[in-house]
């Protein structure tokens, strides 16, 4: 047995717990071992803030200054515009990510282990979510930083910049699960990579992220003003203050109310797909 599993032994039989505070324990062992394997492979870290970083840069100085927002051109208006769109890929990109690597456990077996100790059965892929949502944390902070140095500035007080980066994390969290249960639902890491991102690209892209969704044809307008992904892009550039000039909200709901939508469409993500994810866990190792 491994060193991570005996931690875990040691910490996880406690009878006289409640079963809702020994679900946190347990969670909490399996996330600081999914962070241990993190930062013992430090190029999973790296190679995750290269994409990001080179939809910044390829965005900001090729497409910038052509592509209209609001009622300007202008490349630093775009950039600001932009960079809500980037933040809110990047966490959702994740996915990919959760869901191989949950795939990668069950196919090694490490999962087997874990269901011999006594242990709640949603904990591993709890642990698993959150010690992804650390690293999208870290990687939310560094590429700020890049955006920072090319130009991006936020206009709000702190409250609401801080805000802004918490309904980000909040989108991130509730697609990790979907991400946990694509990686359940597959037999290797590699397909949960595959099935991770051939999803993700049309739901980003037909969205508000990159472009004015209201230069958009109609039927494409009204699938990215109710898109989950576009509610919290909207929420983050008004709390970011990087609405460009001449900018007109649309009349869609989530548009209107972007911060109220876009905590109730990551609530119910999290909510559906965590209990998708468990039931199909239960059932993967029954």
């Amino acid at each position: 047995m491994t060193a991570t599993t005996d931690t875990a032994e040691e910490l996880l039989p406690r009878s006289h717990r409640s079963g809702i505070a020994q679900s946190v324990a347990d969670s909490l062992v399996v996330a600081r071992r999914n962070l241990i394997r993190m930062a013992r492979i430090p190029e999973m870290v790296i190679f995750g803030l290269i994409q990001p970083i080179m939809f910044v840069v390829l965005f900001t100085y090729v497409f910038g200054g052509s592509i209209k927002v609001g009622s300007t051109i202008s490349s630093a208006d775009y950039r600001e515009f932009l960079m809500a769109g980037i933040f809110a890929q990047t966490v959702t990109f994740a996915t990919a990510g959760a869901g191989a690597g949950i795939a990668d456990d069950m196919h090694k077996g490490l999962i087997d282990r874990f269901r011999s100790l006594p242990m709640a059965r949603g904990a591993v892929l709890t642990g698993r979510t959150l010690a992804d949502l650390v690293q999208t944390a870290l990687t939310l902070v560094v590429l700020a930083g890049v955006a920072l140095i090319i130009g991006w500035r936020t206009h709000e007080n702190l409250g609401k910049v801080l805000l802004g980066f918490l309904l980000l994390l909040l989108l991130g969290y509730a697609f990790s699960w979907i991400g946990a249960l694509i990686g359940l639902v597959v037999r290797t890491p590699e397909a949960a990579t595959s099935g991770g991102l051939i999803w993700l690209f049309p739901l980003t892209f037909i969205s508000n992220a990159f472009v004015d969704a209201n230069q958009m044809p109609t039927v494409l307008r009204h699938i990215a003003e109710w898109n989950p992904f576009s509610a919290t892009v909207q929420a983050c550039r008004e709390l970011f203050g990087n609405l460009p000039p001449g900018f007109v909200t649309p009349d869609a709901w989530p548009m209107q109310h972007p911060i109220l939508a876009s905590v109730i469409w990551s609530v119910l993500i999290i909510v559906v797909f965590r209990t998708l994810a468990v039931r199909k866990y239960r059932s993967a190792t029954a």
